[in-house]
């Protein structure tokens, strides 16, 4: 890969980053509120069900992971083993779709 796409690499990797920090805090504040307010799993369901801007969010976060996870796991490999090419990163692409497919279908099946 070059130079200039490894930095575009590490600019997602920054990006997704920020985005799962800001995720995740809305994602436990959230939870939180639920647990304080006795939500049953049916209720927070019966809130979230057919809601588009939590099904956005979901589908942010996840694609978000994804990315994340896929090049962190490139990452991961390259530092520790003598794995390097197109194959490391068509594993990495691999991986990140996995979890980009599994992501989405997760949150289309709760909230669409």
């Amino acid at each position: 890969m070059s130079a200039r796409a490894e930095t575009w690499v590490w600019i997602v990797q920054r990006a997704t980053a920020a985005i799962l920090a800001f995720a995740v805090i809305v994602h436990l504040v959230t939870i939180v509120y639920a647990v304080r307010h006795g939500l049953s799993a049916a209720a927070i369901l019966a809130r979230t069900s057919g809601n588009p801007w939590w099904l956005g969010f979901y589908l942010i976060f996840a694609t978000a992971a994804s990315l994340h996870a896929g090049i962190g796991l490139r990452v991961i490999a390259r530092e520790t083993t003598s794995w390097r090419g197109a194959s490391l990163d068509g594993a990495a692409f691999a991986v990140a779709f996995a979890i980009l497919v599994t992501g989405w279908r997760a949150a289309i099946g709760l909230f669409a």
